[in-house]
């Protein structure tokens, strides 16, 4: 019989890809997720029962332990950018990673994949980081051989980075960057699932991997790239962190008094603290080189799906053509 892995969060932006690796080798996976009915698109990923979206909530023990029954590898991809009612970042990035490894620990399984974050510290001002960082140390404590991800920016088809840029930019002259000079390293993200796949393989022989593209940029140069991939022309104005703060704080309080009819999906304060740091691998931090993976460039996969937010849309190559004959 095949081998059986739990990956709580896969529907999600990385979870998915993850869940196509897997399925593709031969493993029968459980998909965790709060809602699988929005999650039947999973199904197609692999023969029929071979894929099997289920209900959890990684808030709870018994749910977390009951999709986890018999399972040979765990891989935990729930994370979240916002905060929103009883989905704070203590409860899921912390207390939820601890349940997961603890639970892992307790039920034998072999092997556990915890997806964390670049600068993720315990000590860090933004509660993004310091709860990604507590829930490394409680990860450790509860399932010693654990290899832990950290992804930089992650890239991809269903990005809410260089996607929401791209939106963006169809609606206004103007693009407004909070922290423009920050340091970025944005990895793909079936690279991340790549990485994945070889620590549920065991062929990880580090406990924690950094992993980033093959190329730093600075959050404005980022931009510019996104912008010529759309073929548009935007005047990028870097906005200093007090502003950003400003903004990311109104928007807080806006989201905090209409009582769930506004969510701050836009700019937090807990973003603009996070993006007073860089967010790219250490030196000298094992990273996707190690684990034989060659990273993919950001100018590689952007034209494939931000063809979308072009002028012409997916005309754009044809009228360029065009435009060339008449030349």
């Amino acid at each position: 019989m095949s081998k059986l892995a739990t990956v709580y969060g896969g529907s999600g932006f990385l979870g998915r890809y993850v869940t196509q690796r897997l399925a593709h080798d031969g493993w029968r996976v459980r998909v965790a997720v709060r809602r699988p009915n929005e999650a039947l698109f999973v199904q197609t990923y692999g023969a029929v029962g071979q894929v099997e979206p289920v209900q959890c909530n990684i808030r709870d023990d018994a749910s977390v332990r009951a999709v986890m029954q018999s399972a040979d590898a765990v891989i935990n991809c729930v994370g979240i950018l916002e905060e929103r009612g009883k989905n704070s970042f203590e409860a899921i990035h912390h207390h939820g990673a601890e349940r997961v490894a603890r639970i892992a620990r307790e039920e034998g399984v072999s092997r556990l994949v915890h997806v964390s974050a670049i600068g993720a510290d315990a000590a860090a001002e933004s509660r993004y980081a310091r709860t990604k960082g507590l829930g490394e140390a409680a990860v450790r404590d509860q399932f010693a051989s654990a290899v832990i991800l950290r992804p930089s920016v992650m890239f991809g088809p269903e990005d809410r980075f260089f996607n929401r840029f791209a939106r963006m930019a169809t609606h206004t002259p103007v693009l407004g960057l909070v922290g423009a000079q920050t340091r970025m390293q944005p990895v793909y993200v079936d690279d991340v699932a790549a990485a994945a796949m070889k620590a549920v393989d065991g062929h990880a022989r580090d406990d924690l991997y950094e992993l980033g593209g093959p190329a730093v940029h600075s959050l404005r140069e980022l931009v510019r790239i996104m912008l010529r991939v759309i073929e548009r022309r935007r005047l990028v104005m870097n906005l200093p962190f007090w502003v950003g703060g400003f903004i990311g704080g109104a928007l807080d309080i806006l989201q905090a008094v209409s009582f769930g009819l506004f969510t701050n999906t836009i700019l937090t304060r807990d973003q603009v603290r996070l993006l007073r740091h860089d967010n790219v691998v250490s030196e000298g931090v094992p990273a996707l080189a190690d684990l034989g993976i060659e990273p993919v460039a950001v100018e590689a996969v952007l034209p494939d799906y931000l063809w979308v937010f072009r002028p012409s849309g997916q005309f754009a190559a044809i009228r360029e053509s065009l435009r060339r004959l008449r030349a």
